[in-house]
């Protein structure tokens, strides 16, 4: 496909910003307001804040919004990037017809009202090409789906775009959608964005200081994941937490809410002495609480979860132990960061619930605690290093 070079000259601001124009490119003059579609969960909405900071660094002037789920409201609330946040409630599902298509209505005039002028659907929910029709945007891209996706999912949209067969981080993926419309990503700009906000600082700061860690370094280790399968066995980390504690670490552990999660965390903690250097948090913590936290921290441990990703977007370091799931495509973005994984099983990634859908996954256990411990000794020398350097 024939390419040309176009440079865009922001006048008020002098901002320059160019891009490698496709011949079906889009022309940034004509789109004033986007609608970023992204139904997914908490980690994967926070991985897709990168599209709305360089849509507003490549288009000034611009207004871009969101189509989330409402329980992934707090991984974009609060983002200067962001104009408007449409949420759906997945409960709606279960209310009777006539209250679920009232829900359905006012969404779709809230969206209508923005008169978007592009869409960027980040999933293969069929939602986003539904709504890509009814819309009617200039422009619409979202991902080529072969074999999965026919000609209605192709007639949705203006431009599609394929995803490399190599393991390829998620971040980058996302603003693939944004290179299809021929707009040229600046480096500078690929960054995973969270805003804690005030009320989450101040309630935070004042649990800390009861703790006895406003002024004492401290690592926060969240062993557990939204899916148990991700998560490493609960005996490795209370012999990881015994040696980190030995050591005179100081520990925060977190943990979602649900009640299998904290039943991990009851079990992790049961044969470790009470300290006061052992802090649990777990299901306590609000998400923007949780970030808040998260930036205090010298160190975040854990596995492949949204906490982990919300580590990064805070510029916290990183040790993550994967398993089933794909380390090149989900691994911490841009900070310093040990990934853990057991080399020898040939057959991971395989993003199956546990080894044979058994919500097991061996590999997570073949990952030593030696080898944990090790990556946070490192990593917490690196940082100390780099630290100095910059100072």
């Amino acid at each position: 496909m024939a390419e040309v070079l176009a440079l865009f000259v922001d006048k008020p601001t002098g901002l320059r910003y160019c891009g490698a124009m496709l011949a079906d490119a889009i022309d940034p003059a004509v789109v004033r307001r986007v609608l970023v579609i992204k139904l997914r969960h908490h980690g994967d909405v926070l991985l897709a804040t990168p599209v709305f900071r360089v849509l507003r660094a490549l288009i000034p002037g611009i207004e871009v919004d969101a189509l989330i789920y409402e329980d992934s409201l707090d991984m974009l609330r609060l983002n200067p990037d962001i104009a408007t946040i449409h949420t759906i409630d997945r409960r709606t599902r279960d209310l009777p017809l006539v209250r679920k298509i009232a829900t359905e209505r006012r969404l779709l005039k809230a969206l209508k009202d923005r008169r978007y002028d592009l869409i960027v659907h980040l999933t293969e929910h069929p939602r986003g090409a539904l709504l890509t029709r009814i819309l009617k945007p200039r422009y619409a891209v979202a991902r080529r789906y072969p074999g999965r996706r026919g000609r209605w999912w192709r007639r949705s949209f203006t431009h599609l775009y394929d995803v490399p067969a190599r393991q390829r981080h998620t971040v980058e993926t996302h603003l693939d959608a944004l290179r299809r419309l021929g707009l040229m990503i600046p480096p500078e700009e690929k960054v995973v964005r969270l805003a804690a906000g005030p009320e989450a600082w101040s309630g935070v700061d004042g649990r800390l200081a009861r703790a006895g860690l406003a002024a004492r370094p401290f690592l926060v280790i969240h062993p557990t994941s939204r899916w148990l399968f991700k998560a490493w066995p609960a005996a490795s980390t209370t012999a990881l937490m015994r040696q980190l504690l030995a050591a005179g670490h100081a520990l925060v552990v977190t943990s979602g809410p649900d009640d299998a999660e904290r039943e991990m965390i009851a079990e992790i903690l049961a044969p470790l002495p009470s300290s006061d250097a052992l802090v649990d948090w777990s299901g306590t913590l609000t998400l923007k609480e949780l970030a808040a936290l998260l930036q205090r921290a010298q160190l975040f441990i854990g596995v492949d979860s949204a906490p982990m990703h919300m580590a990064s977007a805070m510029g916290t370091p990183v040790v993550a132990i994967f398993g089933p799931s794909g380390d090149q495509e989900w691994a911490p973005w841009r900070v310093p960061a040990r990934v853990l994984t057991a080399s020898s099983y040939s057959c991971r990634p395989c993003g199956f619930a546990g080894c044979g859908d058994g919500q097991v996954s061996e590999c997570l256990g073949a990952v030593g605690v030696g080898e944990v411990v090790q990556a946070i000794t490192d990593l917490l020398e690196d940082t100390k290093t780099r630290a100095c350097a910059s100072s």
